[in-house]
């Protein structure tokens, strides 16, 4: 099975075609488009691996843009003990879901490709991913 380690929204992340994964909101994006990752710090499978410096030039990874959405409320709550001071904020970190399709090689070729998925398995497999 053939991987990519890709670098967007400041992470690293090992990806797999056909796999959902949930990284920082890409700006200026829209659902059901496809993105394409530029920047693989390395890419192979379980025989031999190709590592960048610091990026392999070529590479690339498709995927398609499931959803922006919202992640959970996180509460910030400072207090200063003794002082009557205290505060309470909320965060909610914005993101957005993606279906790896293909990862390519430096030379151009398909390493790995995910199945074709229909509309409804599509909306089934999104509802799967979000209760995880």
């Amino acid at each position: 099975m053939s991987y990519a380690v890709i670098k967007t929204g400041g992470k690293q992340y090992k990806v797999k075609s056909g796999e959902i994964l949930k990284i920082e909101k890409l700006p200026d994006s829209k659902p059901e488009t496809k993105i394409e990752f530029n920047e693989i710090l390395a890419y192979g499978d379980d025989k031999s691996i190709e590592i960048g410096t610091p990026n392999v030039e070529g590479a690339k990874v498709e995927a398609d843009l499931i959803k922006n959405s919202k992640n959970r409320t996180i509460l910030i709550f400072k207090k200063r003990r003794r002082q009557n001071s205290r505060r309470k904020n909320g965060h909610r970190q914005q993101y957005s879901m993606i279906r790896i399709n293909k990862i390519f090689s430096k030379d151009g070729k398909v390493l790995s490709e995910a199945e074709k998925i229909s509309k409804t398995s599509k909306k089934k497999e999104v509802k799967e991913a979000v209760s995880k």
